[in-house]
């Protein structure tokens, strides 16, 4: 099955859409136009952990900032957190020449004691790698769309109210939309600054 680039773009658009709509009319109208703008900025070093041919060579360096105009620091409960996650922005860059990435989404953060927390993102990345084997390489996957759902989880520890450590795991692939979906997963560790 093929789907349109367009078609995609407004699938993903509506996701989103329907993550951040209820998050909305529970929020006070002056919080809306004081938002923080930027709440953390991590970088990091990953490798990829696809297996056989779709495994990419080398180290892949990341920026990821995140931004919180839902003002997730003053959620009480499972359910304000649910309802007001952080928005990122952030790249993944191949230092082979294999598969860069750009993506956006949500992040919702979870402390689990005073300096334990996991981090869940969903969004959407925009790549370059292959979209098929038409080109004759037989290396690195095949992603078959340049837009792609992202996903990724992290377990952290603030070691100071501003500096954290984090070991995480990424992974982007198109659900199965494309005619391809060999994916893009990294495993690897950020440092954060949380302003």
């Amino acid at each position: 099955m093929r789907i349109n680039f367009k078609a995609f773009q407004t699938f993903i658009a509506l996701i989103c859409g329907v993550l951040v709509y209820p998050a909305f009319p529970t929020l006070a109208a002056d919080h809306l136009l004081e938002p923080k703008l930027l709440d953390e900025v991590r970088m990091g070093v990953s490798g990829s952990i696809q297996s056989s041919n779709s495994h990419e060579s080398g180290v892949f360096p990341s920026l990821t900032v995140f931004f919180d105009p839902l003002d997730r620091v003053a959620a009480v409960g499972w359910q304000e957190i649910m309802l007001r996650p952080r928005i990122h922005a952030g790249a993944i860059i191949s230092t082979t020449g294999n598969a860069s990435q750009l993506y956006t989404g949500f992040t919702w953060t979870v402390d689990l004691t005073d300096k334990l927390f996991v981090d869940l993102g969903f969004g959407a990345a925009l790549n370059n790698a292959e979209l098929g084997r038409e080109g004759g390489n037989s290396n690195g996957p095949e992603v078959g769309c340049h837009v792609l759902f992202h996903e990724s989880l992290g377990a952290g520890y603030k070691l100071t109210e501003n500096w954290r450590v984090m070991a995480t795991v990424e992974h982007s692939s198109n659900a199965n939309f494309c005619d391809s979906n060999g994916g893009l997963s990294y495993a690897g560790l950020s440092v954060g600054y949380k302003f």
